[in-house]
Formats: structure tokens, C-alpha cells, sequence
């Protein structure tokens, strides 16, 4: 799929979103290296803590699926600015899918483009937890 196809994707994604607080609508697809697409979306609760992000929703799809190998995670928030994933993505991500490429875009369509070890220096994975 090109990139104005992921954007429309995307942002159709976005829109679903169950921002029912924040009013913070993000959505992400997550692209399987046999580019299958799964999307997800933020979904909040009253209990705020219980809220999940629209990256852990994707992966969470496709993890219960079976699904194991990724290539890429597209992320778009509202407005015009970049949404990078959170801490707790980050670390989701990195327990998950470690070598997936970061692709953030905008409602206009412009894109940056990081390795998740970029954005998650250092991180504490499986080798600090096998003796």
C-alpha cells in the first residue's frame, strides 16, 4: 500500500477513536512484513488508567492473531503536530516488535520516520529478565 493509502487509512482510523475525555483521537496501523494492515485506535475509559492507546490496540489485534512479525507502525494524532508513541508503547513495542520502523505522520501528510531503538534508548527487555 503507498503512502496516500496508509494516510487515508490512517486518518480514518483516527477518526474512530473512543476519545470520550481527553478528546485526543489517534490511530495507528501496524504493517506485518507480508504487509498485512491492522489498525487500531485510542479507546478511553472513566477510570483513566484502564485507557489503552491506539498502538497497543494494533499490536494487541495482532499478537491475539498469531501475528508475530512487523515491519512498520504508523501513528497519527490530532492536529498538526507529530504523535510519537508514548513510554508504555515504547515498551510494548520494544517487547514486541524491537526492530519495527516508527512512521509518524500528519493530518497533512508529512511523515518522520525513526527506529524504535531511537526513540527507546537503552531499553529494558527480556535479557535483563533470562540468568
Amino acid at each position: 500500500m503507498n503512502s496516500e493509502n496508509i494516510h487515508t487509512l490512517l486518518l480514518e482510523t483516527r477518526n474512530k477513536a473512543l476519545a470520550l475525555y481527553s478528546n485526543f483521537h489517534v490511530g495507528a496501523i501496524l504493517e506485518t512484513e507480508d504487509k498485512q494492515l491492522i489498525t487500531g485506535f485510542n479507546i478511553e475509559t472513566s477510570s483513566y488508567g484502564l485507557t489503552i492507546c491506539a498502538e497497543r490496540v494494533a499490536l494487541f489485534k495482532a499478537l491475539s492473531e498469531g501475528i508475530r512479525n512487523f515491519k512498520n507502525i504508523y501513528i497519527m494524532g490530532d492536529g498538526k503536530s507529530f504523535c510519537p508513541p508514548c513510554g508504555a508503547c515504547r515498551q510494548v513495542l520494544m517487547d514486541f516488535a524491537p526492530n519495527i520502523q516508527v512512521i509518524l505522520m500528519t493530518e497533512e501528510g508529512k511523515q518522520q520516520t525513526f527506529q524504535l531503538s531511537e526513540l527507546l534508548p537503552h531499553a529494558f527487555d527480556d535479557k535483563f529478565l533470562k540468568k
